[in-house]
């Protein structure tokens, strides 16, 4: 596999004072794999960085290393052009009118259509959804802390892996990417 610009997202990562990660310690971590041109966003687990590996051997390795040297927390990844097709899709782009509240949860797999299908989205309204490919994506016009799609909604629903990042991260990630 040809050098492919990163992004791992490591869920949970220094939240309400749990799960205390320093950045430069994870970017330590991520370079001893041998990841090249590592780079953190924000403090809450968003790491840049290129490599030859596929994202799925990533992903793993990155989990591991980081459940070894600091603590154990899921890590999914997506490459740069995965996530210029995931802000290039913006499904929700006519409603959700705040990018603090807009956000895309992204997965370990496609989920099983059939329980995507048994999704009423009446059910969650004002809330809106929609799940395509890795990702669901969710407006939370009353806050994404009283939202009822958290990502362990998602991950309940579908028995899958699921992290959230609000649209402002996700766009700056892909931006970032680019540089």
């Amino acid at each position: 596999m040809a050098t492919t610009r990163q992004v791992a997202l490591l869920r949970g990562i220094n939240l309400a004072g749990r799960a205390r990660v320093e950045m430069a310690r994870l970017r330590e971590v991520i370079e001893e794999l041998g990841y090249r041109d590592v780079r953190t966003h924000l403090q809450s687990g968003n790491v840049l960085f290129s490599s030859e590996s596929a994202p799925d051997e990533a992903a793993r390795e990155i989990e591991a290393a980081v459940a070894e040297h600091l603590i154990p927390v899921p890590v999914l990844v997506r490459t740069r052009d995965e996530l210029a097709k995931i802000v290039e899709r913006n499904p929700l782009g006519d409603v959700a009118t705040d990018p603090r509240r807009y956000l895309v949860t992204f997965l370990s797999a496609p989920p099983d259509g059939r329980r995507v299908s048994e999704l009423d989205a009446g059910d969650f309204e004002p809330e809106v959804f929609h799940v395509a490919g890795r990702e669901a994506y969710v407006w939370s016009p009353g806050g994404v802390r009283a939202s009822r799609l958290s990502y362990a909604f998602w991950e309940k629903h579908f028995g899958l892996t699921a992290t959230a990042r609000n649209w402002n991260t996700v766009t700056k990630l892909l931006a970032l990417a680019d540089q």
